[in-house]
């Protein structure tokens, strides 16, 4: 393998900034602009850790690096009670809508939780109604400014509460009007897919596609049990599917994590479970900077070297990268991309190659995969000059 020649950081942020990416596990409710949420906390009369925009941030990046994920979910106690009415959701919807694409986004699928967001008296339907309207007007004021993008809402069941039937089928009921897929969310371990089992099979029955969070906070079983019970077909993070893989070095074989050695790398043992996500092409949502925050990699590392993502896409994994919230973690698609080209050596044709697997998995019909596909090689051909 060629060694990539790396550009100084500010050069490649601009690099990765203008290529089409696609971003698949984004929240919406972790994606707010700080100001938007001091002005709308002021009027709905909440409480914040400060009013100013510069310490707010500050604030949930903090919070996001204390290594826990119950102190990292505690964030969005904030950015929920600011998104209690149809003019409030639809303005965060417009507003994450227009941020994606200034970071050159080109297709997202957005999740929520729409039963977090009934306390301003909405209806389930009536949220789902608010937040597509403000998705329609984000890629309107997108397209306005030169920018195109494709949107489309996951509508995500809270697993520990008791409404999953009932939000599958306000998502099989939004299918022609921006829901095109469900997932389920919230606290991993102890809340197995199982419990939701006639939830995902009547999914199945309607033919609506499924990821689950599973794989952050808890291990392997937890993905066993997302693809056996939840029929998914992608797994939400699905970053601890590492711990079914075993790697043997010997002492003079480089790391697998170096991506621009083409020497021997040690001898790889995959396990039953992530043979199964392997071989069958199960796509991982992967969310780099989060998956540090919230401890969900601590058995790997503390670092971003010791992240195994490097190991799944060199060892044939469909990975993805993803943002999961852009507030918390204060990332963007573009500052992931390029965290991994300066820590692993990644070129164009490895971000290329990223970026496919998530065209290829987007729950999109083939037609549109297929010119999403074409619109974003084009991209990155023209990147190539």
């Amino acid at each position: 393998m060629t060694e990539p020649i790396l550009l100084p950081a500010s050069a490649l942020h601009l690099d990765i900034r203008s290529l089409p990416k696609v971003s698949l596990h984004d929240h919406l409710d972790g994606g707010l602009r700080p100001a938007t949420i001091i002005e709308l906390a002021e009027a709905a009369g909440h409480k914040l850790p400060s009013t100013d925009p510069v310490a707010l941030a500050e604030w949930f990046r903090e919070s996001a690096n204390s290594g826990s994920l119950p102190r990292y979910l505690e964030t969005f106690d904030h950015t929920i009670a600011v998104m209690q009415s149809r003019e409030n959701l639809a303005r965060v919807a417009r507003e994450f809508v227009e941020d994606l694409a200034d970071d050159g986004v080109v297709y997202a699928e957005i999740r929520w939780a729409p039963e977090q967001h009934l306390q301003g008296g909405l209806s389930l339907d009536e949220a789902v109604e608010a937040v597509q309207a403000g998705l329609d007007a984000g890629v309107d004021a997108a397209e306005a400014s030169g920018r195109l993008i494709q949107v489309g809402q996951l509508i995500t069941a809270m697993r520990h509460a008791d409404r999953g039937m009932e939000i599958a089928e306000l998502a099989v009921r939004h299918r022609n009007n921006g829901a095109v897929g469900f997932d389920i969310a919230g606290a991993e371990d102890g809340f197995s897919p199982a419990r939701l089992a006639d939830v995902f099979t009547y999914l199945a029955e309607n033919q609506f596609p499924v990821t689950v969070h599973a794989g952050e906070a808890a291990g392997v079983d937890s993905i066993r049990d997302a693809l056996v019970h939840g029929r998914a077909l992608r797994l939400g993070h699905g970053v601890r599917i590492a711990e079914d893989i075993e790697v043997e070095f010997d002492a003079e074989d480089s790391p697998v994590t170096d991506a621009a050695d083409d020497t021997a790398v040690g001898m790889v043992s995959i396990g039953q479970v992530a043979g199964w996500v392997r071989d069958r092409g199960i796509p991982l949502e992967i969310c780099p900077s989060s998956n540090l925050q919230t401890g969900a990699v601590a058995s790997f590392g503390e670092d971003i070297e010791s992240h195994p993502i490097d190991l799944l896409y060199q060892t044939g994994f469909q990975v993805t990268v993803n943002t999961d919230n852009r507030l918390m973690s204060s990332v963007t698609l573009t500052g992931e991309f390029e965290l991994l080209a300066e820590t692993f050596g990644y070129d164009l044709d490895d971000i290329l190659e990223l970026t496919m697997n998530a065209v290829d998995a987007a729950f999109l019909p083939l037609e549109e995969r297929d010119a999403l596909a074409a619109y974003v090689t084009e991209g990155f051909n023209q990147a190539r000059g």
